[in-house]
């Protein structure tokens, strides 16, 4: 018996495939008999007295409907050829993929619940048995609709940015205005303890989110260094620290090249952090440094002044209008950013990865997970509607167990990508993945959200500032290109973005040419896209169901071969140069036929950007290394320099971070570094 066909029908209805495949196909060659899960085609061969057969039969999984042929016995190959291709050709005609869209919806009318009732029956259904799941749904809509309408839309934006050249002597209230409480909170507590005038914009109740938040110990370590938290009050904040996180693909239908083990990962997010309670810290520092935080406040737009920016935003439960004029402006609202749209336009991001999922107190039996064990990135099936959909799960407090469930997804105005559709998976399918019977688990709360990416080939090339305004955060697309962490990625940069900003603050360097320099570009992060791009299956193209788990599989299996200390630098984007590349040479060596999988469905012009993003990757790494000297030139320099020639002091000091922190090696932090004007400990 040989496998002669494996395709995926990007359809949930099974049962529909199946009627068509008994009643509507009609081979042109053989005789059909049907069986419970397709039928079978047989062709008696004269010559020998016996019959061949191709068996041709169907299953269902991630609410993903699969087909196979296998060949027992001699078909005659032509016949065989014709009837594959006939097969194949008429079920993409019947079955094509669909992109449903969200209803609309007036809440006015009838609730949430009622509106989805009928699309999206399991989501409605659970998300009424999660705490706070009305308002969640909403958000849930609310997000995607958000998104739906910056994709369609990049060209002409809602302007939220507007110029205001009139000169005015009036005093800005603040130094510091952050839009966005979740990342923002963090940033904005940091730069209050350095003496800043700081006021904090949220349009949710502060304090809540839509993630959790995993990373490791060593990459805390930043938010001490900072004088943020002490080692006990980061103590008090960690959920769970687990033992080791695994990664690991599905491989059933690999080729044997493409079957890998798994992989262990001790230290990579395996700090489980309470979120709730590291944001009411974050929040009383902010507070008790004498900063301000105006909650269920939507920002509405900005007036940008040359000598000070004017912010407007809505009080939502009051519906009144507030105004708060500052210096600077700080964008960390992430994907839902209309700044962000505006500042860039169809270059905002370049991927997403639409994330649901949920908080589990617990109802999961003992033997299906140890809490002292995560799973980093997991598939436990092929490509399913277009997408290869990847789990994650990190052990919290107590029994909670923290689920996601995301797929890498262009950014594509024909199918933006669908939290909605996610959740409907996520209900219908997390029993494959973990067994479970879902009445019984005690849901805590819901997670979602859109995760962007952009590739940049250079540090340039995608603008983070405005005049007297900066993003950071998801909204400035610093990620992780593998596990897509924005929280990680900030936080791993936190203190290169505030010696940046402090200095440029202090200067009142605030024009858009001085706060571009204040990004936390890393040129091996724009060469390990490559990594996620092969994670995306393009909208409307069919893909070989197991090709990217195969791709995946040839990547990790080579970093389970490493050290632990190599897959650790590589996921967490310390990865240096001959180490990339000695793994990318390893890689082709192993599985020569993997750069034929990548270029099957990335375009030519994709690779001449990855080509030239290598090169300037290499010419960085030869930068770093002539110019090692540059950070400790810099801070003997800075004395003299700073005062006299403080634009050029930011300019050098930004380059020293692109030599170092740009190339995934930071340099050691010493809070002396920053404004004289530290809050003390309190």
């Amino acid at each position: 018996m040989k496998e002669m066909l494996y395709l995926e029908i990007p359809t949930p209805e099974i049962a529909d495939v199946r009627t068509w495949l008994h009643r509507h196909f009609v081979p042109e060659f053989g005789e059909k008999s049907l069986t419970p899960d397709g039928f079978r085609l047989t062709f008696p061969i004269i010559s020998t007295g016996k019959a061949g057969e191709l068996s041709i039969f169907t299953w269902w999984l991630q609410r993903t409907t699969y087909l196979k042929v296998f060949q027992v016995g001699e078909v005659p190959k032509s016949a065989r050829k014709a009837i594959l291709a006939q097969l194949q050709q008429q079920l993409r005609q019947q079955f094509p993929h669909h992109y449903p869209e969200p209803p609309g919806i007036d809440l006015a009318q009838q609730s949430i619940f009622a509106a989805l009732a009928d699309q999206y029956p399991l989501t409605v259904k659970y998300f009424q048995k999660i705490p706070n799941g009305e308002y969640d749904l909403k958000r849930v809509y609310w997000w995607e609709k958000r998104w739906r309408e910056g994709v369609r839309q990049p060209q002409q934006p809602h302007q939220v940015v507007l110029t205001d050249l009139t000169p005015t002597s009036e005093r800005p209230g603040y130094d510091l205005i952050y839009i966005g409480g979740a990342l923002g909170v963090i940033h904005a507590a940091v730069m209050a303890r350095l003496g800043y005038r700081v006021l904090l914009l949220e349009r949710l109740p502060f304090g809540r989110m839509n993630r959790e938040w995993n990373i490791s110990r060593s990459e805390l370590q930043s938010l001490i260094d900072l004088r943020l938290f002490s080692r006990a009050e980061i103590d008090s904040f960690v959920a769970r620290e687990y033992k080791d996180g695994f990664h690991k693909f599905f491989d059933a239908n690999n080729p044997s090249v493409a079957q890998a083990p798994v992989l262990h990962t001790p230290t990579v997010l395996n700090v489980a952090l309470d979120t709730g309670k590291l944001l009411q810290l974050c929040g009383e520092k902010l507070r008790q440094a004498g900063g301000k935080i105006w909650d269920e406040t939507e920002f509405t737009q900005v007036r940008i002044n040359p000598q000070i920016v004017s912010v407007e935003a809505t009080h939502l439960p009051t519906q009144n209008q507030r105004v708060a004029t500052g210096r600077l402006l700080v964008d960390a609202m992430g994907t839902a950013s209309p700044i962000a749209w505006q500042l860039n336009g169809d270059r905002t991001f370049n991927s997403v990865c639409p994330t649901v999922g949920a908080v589990i107190e617990r109802g999961f039996e003992p033997e299906v997970w140890d809490a002292d064990y995560g799973d980093v990135l997991n598939s436990h099936g092929d490509i399913s509607r277009g997408r290869q959909l990847i789990w994650e799960l990190f052990p919290g407090a107590d029994q909670e167990l923290t689920v996601y469930l995301f797929h890498y997804h262009q950014v594509n105005p024909e199918n933006p990508g669908s939290l909605l559709e996610m959740y409907e998976d996520f209900f219908t399918i997390l029993p494959e993945y973990r067994r479970c019977d879902l009445d019984k688990l005690v849901w805590r709360k819901a997670t979602f959200g859109y995760i962007p990416g952009h590739f940049s080939m250079h540090g340039g090339d995608r603008r983070v500032a405005w005049d007297r305004l900066i993003t950071i955060g998801d909204a400035a697309s610093l990620q992780s290109p593998l596990v897509f962490t924005g929280f990680g990625s900030l936080v791993r940069n936190l203190s290169r973005l505030t010696d940046l900003l402090d200095t440029a603050l202090k200067h009142d360097l605030l024009k858009a040419r001085s706060l571009n320099q204040i990004r936390a570009y890393q040129s091996n992060v724009a060469v390990t896209w490559l990594f996620s791009k092969g994670m995306m299956v393009p909208i409307g193209r069919y893909l070989p169901p197991a090709k990217i788990n195969s791709i995946l599989n040839t990547f990790f299996g080579i970093l389970a071969e490493e050290s632990t200390e190599i897959a650790d630098t590589f996921i967490k984007d310390r990865v240096g140069w001959w180490t990339f590349t000695r793994l990318a040479l390893k890689a082709a060596r192993i599985n020569p036929q993997l750069l034929i999988w990548i270029l099957d469905f990335v375009t030519p012009g994709e690779v001449i950007r990855w080509v030239l993003s290598y090169l300037n990757f290499t010419v960085f790494a030869l930068i770093s290394w002539l110019f090692a000297w540059l950070p400790g030139f810099a801070r003997w320099l800075q004395p003299w320099l700073e005062p006299r020639f403080p634009g050029v002091w930011l300019w050098l000091l930004s380059r020293s971070y692109a030599v170092t922190d740009g190339m995934g090696k930071p340099q050691p932090f010493n809070h002396r570094r920053l404004s004289p004007k530290v809050v003390p400990e309190g």
